[in-house]
Protein backbone atom coordinates (compact mmCIF):
# COMPACT_ATOMS: atom_id res chain seq x y z
CA UNK A 1 0.00 0.00 0.00
CA UNK A 2 1.13 3.57 -0.60
CA UNK A 3 2.29 5.71 2.27
CA UNK A 4 -0.30 8.45 1.75
CA UNK A 5 -2.92 9.77 -0.66
CA UNK A 6 -1.76 12.51 -3.04
CA UNK A 7 -2.26 16.04 -1.80
CA UNK A 8 -1.88 19.52 -3.35
CA UNK A 9 -0.10 22.64 -2.17
CA UNK A 10 0.18 26.12 -3.76
CA UNK A 11 3.17 26.64 -6.05
CA UNK A 12 3.01 30.20 -7.29
CA UNK A 13 1.17 31.36 -10.39
CA UNK A 14 1.42 31.34 -14.16
CA UNK A 15 2.63 34.46 -16.01
CA UNK A 16 -1.05 35.41 -16.42
CA UNK A 17 -1.68 35.09 -12.69
CA UNK A 18 -3.48 31.73 -12.51
CA UNK A 19 -2.64 29.62 -9.45
CA UNK A 20 -0.41 26.58 -9.86
CA UNK A 21 -0.55 23.50 -7.61
CA UNK A 22 2.12 21.02 -6.62
CA UNK A 23 0.77 17.51 -5.96
CA UNK A 24 2.86 15.14 -3.85
CA UNK A 25 2.69 11.34 -4.07
CA UNK A 26 4.40 9.04 -1.57
CA UNK A 27 5.12 5.33 -1.55
CA UNK A 28 5.89 2.77 1.15
CA UNK A 29 9.22 2.14 -0.59
CA UNK A 30 10.38 5.66 0.32
CA UNK A 31 9.97 7.09 -3.17
CA UNK A 32 8.30 10.50 -3.35
CA UNK A 33 7.11 12.26 -6.51
CA UNK A 34 5.75 15.77 -6.96
CA UNK A 35 3.83 16.99 -10.01
CA UNK A 36 2.95 20.55 -11.05
CA UNK A 37 -0.28 21.56 -12.76
CA UNK A 38 1.88 23.85 -14.91
CA UNK A 39 3.07 21.77 -17.87
CA UNK A 40 2.15 18.55 -16.00
CA UNK A 41 5.77 18.81 -14.86
CA UNK A 42 7.36 16.07 -12.79
CA UNK A 43 8.91 18.54 -10.40
CA UNK A 44 10.55 16.06 -8.07
CA UNK A 45 11.33 12.36 -7.90
CA UNK A 46 13.17 11.37 -4.75
CA UNK A 47 14.47 7.80 -4.73
CA UNK A 48 16.37 5.98 -1.96
CA UNK A 49 19.60 4.19 -2.70
CA UNK A 50 20.19 0.48 -2.20
CA UNK A 51 19.92 -0.94 1.32
CA UNK A 52 17.67 1.91 2.49
CA UNK A 53 20.22 4.62 1.86
CA UNK A 54 18.72 8.13 2.03
CA UNK A 55 16.67 9.32 -0.94
CA UNK A 56 18.09 11.73 -3.49
CA UNK A 57 16.53 13.89 -6.20
CA UNK A 58 16.89 11.99 -9.50
CA UNK A 59 15.25 14.49 -11.90
CA UNK A 60 16.41 18.00 -12.70
CA UNK A 61 14.05 20.74 -11.59
CA UNK A 62 13.58 24.50 -11.38
CA UNK A 63 12.75 26.66 -8.36
CA UNK A 64 9.53 28.35 -9.50
CA UNK A 65 6.93 28.68 -12.25
CA UNK A 66 8.63 31.75 -13.70
CA UNK A 67 11.67 29.66 -14.60
CA UNK A 68 9.51 26.93 -16.16
CA UNK A 69 7.68 29.56 -18.22
CA UNK A 70 10.85 31.13 -19.59
CA UNK A 71 13.41 28.32 -19.96
CA UNK A 72 13.75 26.39 -23.20
CA UNK A 73 14.62 22.92 -21.95
CA UNK A 74 11.17 21.39 -21.23
CA UNK A 75 12.41 20.18 -17.84
CA UNK A 76 10.09 17.44 -16.55
CA UNK A 77 7.15 18.48 -18.73
CA UNK A 78 4.60 16.53 -20.75
CA UNK A 79 5.07 17.76 -24.31
CA UNK A 80 2.58 17.78 -27.19
CA UNK A 81 0.40 17.96 -29.18
CA UNK A 82 3.23 16.40 -31.18
CA UNK A 83 6.46 15.54 -29.39
CA UNK A 84 9.72 15.88 -31.31
CA UNK A 85 9.94 17.51 -34.75
CA UNK A 86 7.66 18.03 -37.74
CA UNK A 87 9.53 19.07 -40.89
CA UNK A 88 8.98 22.75 -41.71
CA UNK A 89 5.98 22.59 -39.36
CA UNK A 90 3.79 21.28 -42.17
CA UNK A 91 1.93 18.06 -42.91
CA UNK A 92 -0.97 16.87 -45.04
CA UNK A 93 -3.80 14.90 -43.44
CA UNK A 94 -6.70 13.52 -45.48
CA UNK A 95 -5.85 15.91 -48.32
CA UNK A 96 -5.65 19.09 -46.21
CA UNK A 97 -2.37 20.88 -45.57
CA UNK A 98 -1.70 22.10 -42.03
CA UNK A 99 0.98 24.43 -40.75
CA UNK A 100 2.50 24.57 -37.24
CA UNK A 101 4.70 27.61 -36.55
CA UNK A 102 8.37 26.68 -36.52
CA UNK A 103 10.32 26.99 -33.30
CA UNK A 104 13.46 24.93 -34.02
CA UNK A 105 15.56 25.62 -37.13
CA UNK A 106 12.42 26.03 -39.20
CA UNK A 107 10.77 22.89 -37.86
CA UNK A 108 8.04 22.52 -35.27
CA UNK A 109 9.39 21.05 -32.03
CA UNK A 110 7.30 19.56 -29.19
CA UNK A 111 4.01 21.03 -30.41
CA UNK A 112 5.17 24.54 -31.24
CA UNK A 113 6.16 27.60 -29.23
CA UNK A 114 3.05 27.35 -27.03
CA UNK A 115 2.92 23.61 -26.48
CA UNK A 116 1.42 21.56 -23.67
CA UNK A 117 4.51 22.21 -21.52
CA UNK A 118 3.34 25.83 -21.12
CA UNK A 119 -0.29 25.11 -20.27
CA UNK A 120 -2.15 24.94 -16.97
CA UNK A 121 -3.57 21.45 -16.46
CA UNK A 122 -6.45 20.42 -14.19
CA UNK A 123 -5.58 17.94 -11.42
CA UNK A 124 -7.68 15.45 -9.48
CA UNK A 125 -6.72 12.53 -7.24
CA UNK A 126 -7.56 9.03 -8.45
CA UNK A 127 -8.79 6.26 -6.20
CA UNK A 128 -7.19 2.90 -6.89
CA UNK A 129 -8.10 -0.49 -5.41
CA UNK A 130 -4.43 -1.26 -4.72
CA UNK A 131 -4.06 1.95 -2.70
CA UNK A 132 -1.37 3.41 -4.95
CA UNK A 133 -1.05 7.19 -4.92
CA UNK A 134 -2.38 8.58 -8.20
CA UNK A 135 -3.21 11.97 -9.70
CA UNK A 136 -4.72 12.71 -13.12
CA UNK A 137 -3.92 15.92 -15.00
CA UNK A 138 -6.22 16.93 -17.87
CA UNK A 139 -6.04 19.49 -20.65
CA UNK A 140 -8.35 20.66 -23.45
CA UNK A 141 -6.60 21.63 -26.68
CA UNK A 142 -9.03 23.43 -29.04
CA UNK A 143 -9.32 23.00 -32.80
CA UNK A 144 -6.58 25.05 -34.46
CA UNK A 145 -4.35 25.04 -31.38
CA UNK A 146 -0.85 25.85 -32.74
CA UNK A 147 -2.30 24.93 -36.16
CA UNK A 148 -3.34 21.37 -35.31
CA UNK A 149 -6.78 20.21 -36.48
CA UNK A 150 -9.44 18.93 -34.09
CA UNK A 151 -10.32 19.54 -30.48
CA UNK A 152 -8.27 17.22 -28.29
CA UNK A 153 -9.01 16.17 -24.73
CA UNK A 154 -5.85 14.76 -23.20
CA UNK A 155 -4.83 13.47 -19.78
CA UNK A 156 -1.78 12.02 -18.11
CA UNK A 157 -2.11 10.03 -14.89
CA UNK A 158 0.86 9.70 -12.57
CA UNK A 159 0.64 6.62 -10.31
CA UNK A 160 3.23 5.81 -7.65
CA UNK A 161 3.08 2.14 -6.61
CA UNK A 162 4.19 0.58 -3.35
CA UNK A 163 7.38 -0.76 -4.98
CA UNK A 164 8.37 2.80 -5.96
CA UNK A 165 7.62 2.51 -9.67
CA UNK A 166 6.05 5.56 -11.29
CA UNK A 167 3.59 4.92 -14.13
CA UNK A 168 2.52 7.53 -16.67
CA UNK A 169 -0.75 6.71 -18.44
CA UNK A 170 -1.67 8.94 -21.38
CA UNK A 171 -5.18 9.17 -22.82
CA UNK A 172 -6.58 11.35 -25.59
CA UNK A 173 -9.71 11.65 -27.75
CA UNK A 174 -10.48 14.02 -30.62
CA UNK A 175 -13.48 15.23 -32.63
CA UNK A 176 -11.62 15.13 -35.98
CA UNK A 177 -8.45 13.46 -37.28
CA UNK A 178 -5.23 14.88 -35.87
CA UNK A 179 -1.66 13.68 -35.26
CA UNK A 180 -0.84 13.09 -31.59
CA UNK A 181 2.50 12.14 -30.09
CA UNK A 182 2.91 12.64 -26.34
CA UNK A 183 6.03 12.15 -24.28
CA UNK A 184 7.61 13.05 -20.97
CA UNK A 185 10.71 15.24 -20.90
CA UNK A 186 12.28 14.44 -17.52
CA UNK A 187 16.06 14.82 -17.20
CA UNK A 188 17.39 11.97 -15.05
CA UNK A 189 20.50 12.03 -12.90
CA UNK A 190 20.56 9.05 -10.56
CA UNK A 191 23.48 10.38 -8.53
CA UNK A 192 21.29 13.14 -7.11
CA UNK A 193 23.97 15.72 -7.94
CA UNK A 194 23.73 17.62 -11.25
CA UNK A 195 27.33 18.77 -10.80
CA UNK A 196 28.46 15.18 -11.37
CA UNK A 197 26.63 14.92 -14.68
CA UNK A 198 25.57 11.69 -16.36
CA UNK A 199 28.49 10.82 -18.60
CA UNK A 200 29.60 8.12 -16.14
CA UNK A 201 26.11 6.60 -15.94
CA UNK A 202 25.73 3.23 -17.66
CA UNK A 203 23.02 3.09 -20.33
CA UNK A 204 21.38 0.13 -22.04
CA UNK A 205 18.88 0.72 -24.88
CA UNK A 206 16.90 -2.24 -26.15
CA UNK A 207 17.22 -1.30 -29.80
CA UNK A 208 19.27 -2.66 -32.68
CA UNK A 209 18.73 0.44 -34.84
CA UNK A 210 18.21 4.19 -34.64
CA UNK A 211 17.12 7.05 -36.89
CA UNK A 212 20.01 9.09 -38.32
CA UNK A 213 19.25 12.81 -38.62
CA UNK A 214 19.98 15.75 -40.87
CA UNK A 215 21.46 19.08 -39.75
CA UNK A 216 18.09 20.21 -38.33
CA UNK A 217 17.39 17.09 -36.28
CA UNK A 218 14.94 15.46 -38.72
CA UNK A 219 15.23 11.75 -39.58
CA UNK A 220 16.92 11.12 -42.90
CA UNK A 221 15.00 9.35 -45.67
CA UNK A 222 15.29 5.60 -45.76
CA UNK A 223 15.48 2.77 -43.29
CA UNK A 224 16.78 3.00 -39.71
CA UNK A 225 20.52 2.47 -39.31
CA UNK A 226 21.96 -0.44 -37.33
CA UNK A 227 23.71 0.56 -34.12
CA UNK A 228 26.27 -2.26 -34.27
CA UNK A 229 29.82 -0.96 -34.28
CA UNK A 230 28.75 2.68 -33.88
CA UNK A 231 28.69 5.13 -30.94
CA UNK A 232 24.93 4.45 -30.84
CA UNK A 233 25.33 0.84 -29.75
CA UNK A 234 23.93 0.59 -26.22
CA UNK A 235 22.63 -2.96 -26.63
CA UNK A 236 24.90 -3.71 -23.68
CA UNK A 237 25.53 -1.37 -20.76
CA UNK A 238 27.99 1.34 -21.72
CA UNK A 239 29.11 4.62 -20.22
CA UNK A 240 27.18 7.46 -21.83
CA UNK A 241 30.42 9.37 -22.20
CA UNK A 242 32.40 6.47 -23.64
CA UNK A 243 32.03 7.52 -27.28
CA UNK A 244 30.07 10.77 -27.13
CA UNK A 245 33.15 12.72 -28.28
CA UNK A 246 33.94 10.37 -31.19
CA UNK A 247 34.46 11.83 -34.64
CA UNK A 248 31.07 10.86 -36.07
CA UNK A 249 28.83 12.86 -38.39
CA UNK A 250 25.68 11.95 -36.49
CA UNK A 251 27.15 12.99 -33.14
CA UNK A 252 28.40 16.23 -34.71
CA UNK A 253 24.96 17.11 -36.08
CA UNK A 254 23.35 16.86 -32.63
CA UNK A 255 26.34 17.92 -30.55
CA UNK A 256 26.12 14.48 -28.91
CA UNK A 257 23.15 12.18 -28.43
CA UNK A 258 19.75 13.52 -29.47
CA UNK A 259 18.36 10.70 -31.60
CA UNK A 260 15.42 8.31 -31.70
CA UNK A 261 16.18 4.63 -31.14
CA UNK A 262 13.84 2.13 -32.82
CA UNK A 263 12.83 -0.20 -30.02
CA UNK A 264 12.99 -3.94 -30.52
CA UNK A 265 9.62 -5.63 -31.16
CA UNK A 266 8.25 -2.26 -32.25
CA UNK A 267 5.93 -3.76 -34.88
CA UNK A 268 3.43 -5.22 -32.44
CA UNK A 269 -0.10 -3.80 -32.87
CA UNK A 270 -0.21 -0.43 -31.11
CA UNK A 271 -3.57 1.09 -32.03
CA UNK A 272 -6.47 1.74 -29.72
CA UNK A 273 -6.04 0.17 -26.33
CA UNK A 274 -2.34 -0.58 -26.78
CA UNK A 275 -0.97 -1.39 -23.38
CA UNK A 276 1.60 -4.16 -23.86
CA UNK A 277 4.93 -2.98 -22.46
CA UNK A 278 8.46 -3.57 -23.66
CA UNK A 279 11.62 -2.56 -21.85
CA UNK A 280 13.16 0.43 -23.57
CA UNK A 281 16.18 1.30 -21.44
CA UNK A 282 18.13 0.72 -18.26
CA UNK A 283 20.14 3.49 -16.61
CA UNK A 284 22.62 2.83 -13.78
CA UNK A 285 24.72 5.10 -11.61
CA UNK A 286 27.65 3.04 -10.28
CA UNK A 287 28.41 5.61 -7.62
CA UNK A 288 25.04 5.58 -5.87
CA UNK A 289 23.87 2.12 -6.90
CA UNK A 290 20.57 3.51 -8.19
CA UNK A 291 19.04 1.84 -11.21
CA UNK A 292 16.20 3.05 -13.44
CA UNK A 293 14.39 0.83 -15.93
CA UNK A 294 11.99 2.31 -18.48
CA UNK A 295 9.18 0.18 -19.93
CA UNK A 296 6.79 1.54 -22.55
CA UNK A 297 4.09 0.79 -25.08
CA UNK A 298 5.65 3.30 -27.51
CA UNK A 299 7.77 2.23 -30.52
CA UNK A 300 10.62 4.72 -30.07
CA UNK A 301 12.93 6.22 -27.48
CA UNK A 302 14.51 9.65 -27.94
CA UNK A 303 17.77 9.74 -25.99
CA UNK A 304 19.03 13.24 -25.29
CA UNK A 305 22.18 13.74 -23.24
CA UNK A 306 21.44 17.34 -22.26
CA UNK A 307 24.34 18.89 -24.18
CA UNK A 308 22.42 22.12 -24.77
CA UNK A 309 21.97 22.88 -21.07
CA UNK A 310 24.25 25.87 -20.62
CA UNK A 311 24.21 26.60 -16.91
CA UNK A 312 22.00 29.63 -17.48
CA UNK A 313 19.58 28.54 -14.73
CA UNK A 314 19.74 26.60 -11.50
CA UNK A 315 17.69 24.00 -9.65
CA UNK A 316 15.85 24.21 -6.33
CA UNK A 317 19.16 24.18 -4.47
CA UNK A 318 20.75 26.80 -6.70
CA UNK A 319 23.04 24.37 -8.52
CA UNK A 320 23.64 25.39 -12.14
CA UNK A 321 22.33 22.97 -14.75
CA UNK A 322 25.11 22.63 -17.29
CA UNK A 323 25.81 20.34 -20.21
CA UNK A 324 25.16 16.65 -19.49
CA UNK A 325 23.75 17.30 -16.03
CA UNK A 326 20.76 15.13 -16.93
CA UNK A 327 19.68 12.50 -19.49
CA UNK A 328 16.28 12.40 -21.22
CA UNK A 329 14.69 9.04 -22.08
CA UNK A 330 11.63 10.15 -24.05
CA UNK A 331 9.25 7.31 -24.96
CA UNK A 332 7.35 8.32 -28.09
CA UNK A 333 6.53 7.72 -31.75
CA UNK A 334 9.10 8.60 -34.36
CA UNK A 335 9.95 12.21 -35.30
CA UNK A 336 8.17 13.69 -38.32
CA UNK A 337 5.74 10.76 -38.46
CA UNK A 338 2.97 12.88 -40.08
CA UNK A 339 5.23 13.20 -43.13
CA UNK A 340 6.61 9.67 -43.09
CA UNK A 341 4.15 6.98 -44.26
CA UNK A 342 6.87 4.39 -43.61
CA UNK A 343 6.63 5.09 -39.85
CA UNK A 344 3.91 3.87 -37.47
CA UNK A 345 0.95 6.24 -37.77
CA UNK A 346 0.36 8.92 -35.16
CA UNK A 347 -3.07 9.91 -36.52
CA UNK A 348 -5.87 9.79 -33.95
CA UNK A 349 -9.43 9.68 -35.32
CA UNK A 350 -12.77 10.41 -33.63
CA UNK A 351 -13.70 6.73 -33.32
CA UNK A 352 -10.46 5.95 -31.45
CA UNK A 353 -8.85 6.70 -28.12
CA UNK A 354 -5.14 7.08 -27.61
CA UNK A 355 -3.83 5.03 -24.71
CA UNK A 356 -0.14 4.90 -23.97
CA UNK A 357 1.84 3.82 -20.92
CA UNK A 358 5.37 4.33 -19.66
CA UNK A 359 6.67 2.87 -16.38
CA UNK A 360 9.71 4.16 -14.52
CA UNK A 361 10.91 1.36 -12.25
CA UNK A 362 13.73 1.15 -9.73
CA UNK A 363 14.92 -2.47 -9.49
CA UNK A 364 17.36 -1.73 -6.66
CA UNK A 365 14.33 -1.03 -4.42
CA UNK A 366 12.58 -4.35 -5.01
CA UNK A 367 13.98 -6.00 -1.91
CA UNK A 368 13.05 -2.95 0.18
CA UNK A 369 9.43 -2.94 -1.00
CA UNK A 370 8.83 -6.57 -0.11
Amino acid sequence: MSFAAPFPAPFGATPSGLPVERWTLRSASGVEAAVLTYGAVLHSLRVPGPERRPPAEVVLNLPDVKHYATHGAYLGAVVGRFANRIAAGTFTLDGTRHHIPGNDRGNSLHGGADGFDRRLWRAEPCERPDGAASVRLSLDSPHGDQGFPGSLQVSVTYTLASDGSLTLDYHAVTDRPTPVNLTHHAYFNLSGNPDRGVLDHLLTVDAASYLPIDETGLPLPGAPAPVAGSPFDFTRARRIGARIADTDEQLARAGGYDHCWVLDDRDRPCGEGRSALRRAARLEDPGSGRVLEVHTSEPGLQVYAGQQLDGGFGDLLGRRLGAHSGLCLETQHFPDSPNRPDYPSTVLRPDQALRSRTVLGFPHLTAVAR
